[in-house]
């Protein structure tokens, strides 16, 4: 038998009245409704593959509203939905044609792929089944659209009728991931559980497919050297700690390829607050009554699957799935609810450190100098400086052979030498992913002038800390490498301005660009 939940309350999408626009008359609403619902059901094959991006869909349809071409996004890295259409239709079917998007096309990387395909291929119209849910992406794209002459439709503004409602919450359905993650700011999660327990492995038991990152969570980091979560043959693990817990198993897990990431206080708010900002769109909880009660008091626990056996054990110590909550009467038990979606998604605007936290991270700049550019969240306009933004790269590994690696954090976790070559390391991992991707370079170009500083509140030695105690390496690395590119200075990968010494208590840091200042900090890492 399974259960299934949503807590707390659903973000909801409302349909919201509007002057119909669209030079097509209500007799077409249908057809076009279907169309929309099609790209919504294009984009939902892909669903689980595509993080941090949402899931795309796109149907290219001929002024009698037959299909000419379609696609979606396979997964992340590959191309995008709008580029496959056009391409399936080709060029002379394309012209004066109509595309329908599940979704409103939206990089946090800088790309623009999808915007171009359309324009370039003569697209006359373009109908969105929704804006983008993240507050600095929506609009850019239909306004971009609209400015080459295209004629932009959003239901629920230009178009409106009972199809076009259902439609739209079609478009909802296939990114409520996304959708509930932009108004709450931690990912969509669902605790899962049952009435036994095996050696875990935390994989996907259908064999090939989607296979997600494992997380493991402990405050002690007591675990044993041999177990299944270490095996990354088929799938990473990242495990969450205590700051300071067992510092030589950390090692341990570290020459595994199982990445550690430390917290001050440890509790799965937090967690998943971190889990978000690196681009996870949903969290599968399987754990324990003890943790599962306090993710849940938490508000971290959207949705719940309890497949309960048709037995009776019973007995004083046997566990409940969900641990003390604190309640002692029925009226205070959680009630049960269906999700619904209705639109408009709610206005968050990223967060936006103040000029004080500014000041803390960099002393040099003053409240009248605010060229300054935090970068670390997957969904900030520079979102793609972290190295945790999926931007594969090719480097040497141990042996001088050249491998794939998906992202620059993956690279550098692995390194044997990572302890003492760790500034060199980062710097070629980065020099590399900023002269592969030319979208990425040129945002990196277009930040000249300005202050890079990474903003993780954990990461004292890469980041700015969470009151500017942090080294901010990264954000420093980041623009030596733009100096680099614009020709500003002389210097190479061997010859990085930035020098390290791991058994000395001072990092000696030359200048930087921005008129950054020379500078002696304390290591305490």
């Amino acid at each position: 038998m399974a259960l299934s939940f949503c807590y707390p309350p659903p973000i909801t999408c409302r349909l919201t009245a509007a002057t119909i626009r669209s030079s097509h008359g209500n007799g077409n609403y249908t057809l076009e409704a279907s169309l929309v619902r099609r790209a919504a059901d294009l984009s939902d094959k892909s669903s689980g593959f595509t993080s941090p991006h949402p899931n795309f869909g796109c149907v290219i349809a001929n002024p009698g509203g037959n299909v000419v071409g379609e696609g979606y996004l396979y997964a992340q890295g590959t191309t995008p939905a709008e580029v496959q259409a056009v391409e399936a239709a080709g060029a002379d079917l394309c012209m004066g044609a109509t595309a329908y998007l599940n979704m409103e096309p939206g990089d946090c990387h800088g790309d623009s792929t999808a915007v171009s395909a359309l324009v370039q291929a003569g697209i006359a119209r373009v109908v969105v089944g929704m804006r983008h849910p993240l507050q600095h992406l929506r609009g850019n794209a239909v306004r971009a659209l609209r400015s080459q002459g295209i004629q932009v439709d959003v239901p629920g503004e230009d178009l409106q009728s009972k199809a076009v409602e259902e439609a739209q919450k079609s478009c909802c359905l296939v990114n409520v991931h996304l959708i509930y993650g932009a108004a709450s700011r931690v990912p969509f999660s669902v605790l899962n559980y049952a009435m036994t327990l095996d050696d875990p492995r935390l994989t996907a038991r259908h064999g090939g497919g989607h296979l997600p990152v494992r997380i493991v969570m402990t405050q002690t980091l007591d675990l044993p050297e041999e177990a299944n979560l270490w095996d990354i043959s088929e799938v990473s693990t990242i495990v969450v700690t205590q700051r300071g817990a067992r510092r030589s198993f950390q090692k341990y897990l570290a020459s595994k390829g199982v990445e550690v990431v430390e917290f001050g206080m440890l509790n799965p708010r937090d967690v998943m607050e971190y889990f978000y900002d690196r681009g996870y769109l949903s969290i599968l909880w399987e754990c324990g009554g003890t943790l599962a009660a306090s993710a849940i008091s938490l508000g971290v626990i959207h949705k719940v699957f309890a497949f309960v056996a048709p037995k009776i054990i019973g007995g004083r110590n046997a566990p409940s799935p969900v641990g003390e909550l604190g309640m002692v009467e029925m009226s205070q038990a959680l009630d049960l609810s269906d999700v619904s979606y209705e639109q408009p998604i709610p206005d968050l605007t990223p967060a936006i450190p103040s000029m004080n936290e500014t000041s803390a991270i960099d002393p040099t700049v003053t409240p009248y100098e605010p060229n300054i550019i935090f970068f670390y969240k997957t969904w900030d306009p520079y979102g793609a400086f972290s190295n945790f933004s999926p931007h594969p790269i090719r480097m040497p590994n141990e042996t001088g052979d050249y491998v794939s690696w998906s992202s620059v954090e993956h690279y550098y976790q692995v390194r044997p030498d990572w302890d003492s070559m760790k500034i060199d390391v980062m710097y070629r991992a980065l020099k590399c992913k900023f002269s592969i991707y030319p979208h990425l370079n040129s945002m990196l170009l277009s930040t000249a002038g300005s202050i890079l500083v990474e903003a993780s509140l954990h990461d004292l030695f890469w980041g700015g800390g969470r009151e500017g105690e942090g080294l901010n390496y990264l954000g420093r690395l980041l623009m030596q490498l733009r100096s680099e590119f614009l020709g500003e200075y002389s210097s190479s990968i061997h010859g990085v301005s930035l020098e390290y010494e791991e058994n000395i208590s001072h990092v000696v840091m030359l200048e930087v660009c921005c008129n950054v200042k020379n500078v002696g900090m304390e290591h305490k890492g």
